[in-house]
């Protein structure tokens, strides 16, 4: 029976045990997932009354023929991970997951920015170098990088957006869609922790989408976005719903009964209300 460091496995754990290496493949989902947001596949389900074939879904995004093999992979993995239905007749269907990746023109908007941030390449590459990063230092390199990131792109992630207008862009339309997304069930669920409230603070609220959800649903809100200069500057509508501020959060924070706070890397929102 093979052992390591004094414990023996059977051949059929470790047998399971290579199973389990296989999720080193994970990235194939994360990749096909990317592959069906950028084409439309949802969207063109969604054209086609919510069902559709392969070579209907190889007419709906004008693709070659001859990339129906391709196709077929990567709708059956995603099909495999619930992303979307295969049903016995052949054709794909959407799922409560990628019902969210439809733009409907709906209030709540779709996920698809959001969902391609998660697997774009600035954001990907700094996890394959964190063996890198992780023996910066020890191998005598450069060990002053704080993250992946920093050590891959040479600056954090402001730092990077305030450098790169496509990328700021990209990065600031993806958080709106996520945005829209949630303060459009949290209004719809959650109404009552608005009452009362006669103004309200988005604080680094970026394109203000959280704000002008709540503006839009509550008229009798006033709502401000606050942000740094360079963000305003280049997101504020001037449609009059809600107010736009520059400023830096650590200094001032303009008076209201309620400040609305992001906590990005987790998609929480908190309303603190002050009566």
């Amino acid at each position: 029976m093979p052992q390591c460091n004094g414990t023996r496995f059977s051949r059929s754990e470790l047998l399971q045990a290579s199973v389990e290496l296989r999720h080193a493949l994970g990235y194939v989902k994360s990749m096909a997932l990317r592959c069906a947001v950028k084409l439309g596949v949802a969207d063109a389900i969604h054209r086609r009354g919510g069902s559709a074939s392969l070579e209907d879904l190889l007419a709906e995004l004008s693709l070659d023929a001859s990339r129906l093999p391709c196709l077929r992979g990567v709708m059956r993995a995603l099909a495999a991970s619930g992303v979307f239905a295969e049903g016995s007749d052949g054709e794909y269907r959407l799922t409560a997951a990628s019902s969210l990746l439809v733009d409907d023109g709906s209030s709540r908007g779709s996920l698809a920015p959001a969902t391609l941030l998660f697997v774009a390449p600035p954001f990907v590459t700094p996890m394959l170098n964190l063996a890198e990063w992780l023996l910066a230092g020890a191998d005598g390199s450069d060990s002053t990088a704080t993250t992946a990131f920093e050590m891959t792109h040479g600056g954090d992630l402001w730092d990077v957006l305030g450098r790169d207008a496509v990328l700021s862009d990209f990065f600031n339309d993806a958080l709106a869609s996520d945005t829209r997304f949630v303060m459009d069930i949290a209004i719809r669920g959650s109404a009552q922790v608005f009452e009362g409230i006669a103004s309200l603070v988005d604080v680094g609220g970026a394109t203000g989408a959280a704000a002008r959800a709540v503006a839009a649903a509550f008229r009798s809100i006033k709502c401000t976005v606050l942000d740094l200069p360079q963000v305003i500057d280049a997101v504020a509508p001037v449609d009059g719903l809600v107010d736009y501020v520059a400023g830096d959060m650590m200094e001032f924070v303009p008076p209201a009964d309620a400040v609305l706070l992001k906590v990005i890397s987790k998609t929480v929102y908190l309303l603190l209300a002050f009566k």
